[in-house]
């Protein structure tokens, strides 16, 4: 049986997640000479991993695939001598104002500044058709992908504010748009649900919920398997894209207890700074944002972390620096490039 690792050596800053948000932190953090070790997860890259064509990202006039967008924020993060670790972090013991530990399986690391980037994750309907069809017709986010389906008749699926908000940004470029919505009554604001009633091509349909996503023969969302709530019938509309608008679930399950979440689980943190409760804690991204869930916005929190972290370390000298331990060998980075969907 083997034993286990303990990494002797108090790195500056570790960083749990690598998106947007994590690489812009590491990079900063690499550039101001702090060596920052990333603890990227196996699902390195974040959500833009599963997305394809990415058009409303700065630098990117002809747009980029969101995997090729990943390797190229990890890529110059390396440059400036961030080193990675591609597996998820099984435990964290965060203090407040001390020497901070993260767990990887039997290995363990210390830390002077920790950020937290895990990020977030849509929630699902779990119906056949919709992770096969996510990239085909199938988005999670009206505002990233609306302008792909200029024309066509599309439908949001979602009661809540997220979904008003999906539907009326995407109804400047659908045909036609249906808001399906298992219940008559609405989560969301009465405001918000007047701005989408208001626009002439958003449909309400209750109350109705998903079956299926189906694909036409292109391979793409060609219809949508609906049930009524109410009685059990069945209909199907056609549709050229749909957007799952039901909420998202903040990755924040590795610090529950250790740092104040809100009742949605979000990091809480002391804005504009990055700072959670805790000294030398940090957090960013779409863990702590359930407004925006850009990457650009996720990226500039991850340069605010970084020079949040970078002015604790100089302001907390009293934390023992790395020098102040016997160096270990830098951990090997464990990755390969992912491949740009086609």
């Amino acid at each position: 049986m083997a034993e286990n690792t303990t990494k002797e050596r108090i790195e500056n800053v570790i960083i749990l997640g690598g998106g947007p948000a994590g690489y812009t932190a590491a990079l900063y953090a690499a550039r101001a000479e702090l060596e920052p070790l990333v603890i990227e997860g196996f699902q390195w890259g974040g959500q833009l991993q599963n997305t394809t064509d990415v058009e409303n990202y700065p630098g990117y006039p002809e747009g980029v695939m969101g995997p090729e967008m990943m390797n190229q924020f990890r890529t110059q993060a390396e440059r400036f001598g961030t080193r990675f670790i591609t597996d998820d972090a099984t435990e964290v013991e965060l203090t407040d104002g001390g020497i901070h530990t993260v767990r990887v399986g039997k290995d363990e690391y210390k830390a002077r500044a920790v950020i937290l980037s895990m990020g977030a994750e849509p929630e699902r309907l779990g119906v056949p058709g919709e992770l096969e069809l996510g990239g085909r017709g199938v988005s999670t986010c009206g505002v990233c992908d609306g302008a792909f389906f200029k024309g066509e008749n599309v439908a949001v699926i979602g009661g809540g504010d997220s979904a008003m908000e999906d539907s009326i940004f995407v109804s400047k470029f659908a045909k036609n748009l249906k808001i399906v919505h298992r219940r008559d009554e609405f989560r969301a604001s009465k405001i918000m649900q007047e701005r989408a009633r208001g626009k002439e091509n958003i449909e309400f349909l209750t109350p109705y919920k998903p079956l299926e996503f189906v694909a036409g023969d292109d391979g793409k969302i060609a219809k949508i398997r609906l049930e009524n709530a109410d009685t059990g019938e069945s209909k199907d509309i056609e549709v050229g894209g749909v957007f799952v608008a039901i909420g998202h679930r903040p990755r924040s399950e590795l610090v529950k207890g250790q740092v104040d979440l809100d009742d949605a689980g979000y990091v809480v943190v002391d804005e504009p700074s990055t700072k959670t409760k805790l000294a030398g804690v940090f957090a960013i991204g779409d863990l702590v944002d359930h407004t925006y869930r850009q990457a650009v916005t996720a990226a500039g929190t991850g340069c605010q972390a970084a020079l949040d972290a970078e002015w604790y370390i100089r302001d907390t000298p009293e934390v023992p620096a790395p020098e102040a331990m016997p160096a270990a060998s830098p951990p090997e980075a464990q990755w390969a490039p992912a491949k740009p969907q086609a």
